[in-house]
């Protein structure tokens, strides 16, 4: 009779360790589902050199027939130091540099810094209370979702008025965000002299117009490159 008793006994915790391993599996199947759908190609990477500092660059969701790798400088502070080296050696001969708000803000200041200049502008993405006279323009980037603003306060606008003016960015893509500093500067009646970007995604590698470290490519939904 015990034996049969223990028998059941074990049964039923055979029973409840199966349950648990299902519910565990269902779990884990439906955060991976989860993370599918926000955007995230389960372990997919594009590894690259940038600047002698290898980086993998993970890939991100715009559409179902296009992934992007993401290049985050924000924190990286050996990347940026490199990459900030090595582009001004590339660079033209220039009086201030200027950039859109926010990722390659690190990346100008230590542009700055190596150079020894004094000064960059940035052109900010919402009005301050403390800019007057403000220049506006618009702009649609691949990474956001919505269209931003671009804008330069009087004393910013000044400091480019007559001014030999090189453009940074940290990514050039479709090139919209490049086109609304472009505006910005003209507005302010500077004159641009270069446009640089640590990398150049998709089609922006063919443009001659830039200037850039490596090609980033684009990607498919199995994360292919994109010809």
């Amino acid at each position: 009779m015990c034996k049969g008793k223990n028998t059941f006994k074990h049964l039923n915790i055979l029973k409840i360790r199966c349950k648990i391993i299902v519910y565990v599996f269902m779990l884990f199947s439906v955060n991976t589902n989860a993370q599918t759908e926000r955007g995230i190609i389960m372990e997919k990477f594009y590894s690259m050199e940038i600047a002698g500092c290898k980086r993998d660059l993970e890939l991100f969701k715009v559409n179902d027939n296009l992934y992007i790798a993401a290049f985050i400088i924000f924190g990286d502070v050996e990347m940026t130091k490199a990459a900030a080296r090595e582009l001004l050696k590339k660079a033209p001969e220039y009086d201030i540099m200027v950039t859109a708000e926010s990722k390659s803000i690190p990346l100008i200041y230590e542009m700055a810094s190596q150079a020894g200049d004094s000064n960059y502008v940035i052109a900010r993405k919402a009005p301050k209370v403390y800019m007057k006279n403000i220049v506006t323009t618009q702009v649609n980037s691949i990474t956001t979702k919505h269209t931003q603003n671009l804008c330069l306060g009087e004393d910013d606008a000044n400091a480019l008025k007559g001014k030999r003016v090189l453009i940074v960015d940290d990514v050039i893509s479709t090139g919209d965000s490049l086109e609304a500093i472009e505006h910005l500067v003209k507005n302010a009646g500077g004159n641009i002299v270069g446009k640089m970007a640590v990398l150049a995604e998709g089609a922006a590698a063919n443009r001659d117009d830039i200037i850039f470290l490596e090609k980033l490519p684009l990607f498919d939904g199995e994360g292919n490159i994109l010809e």
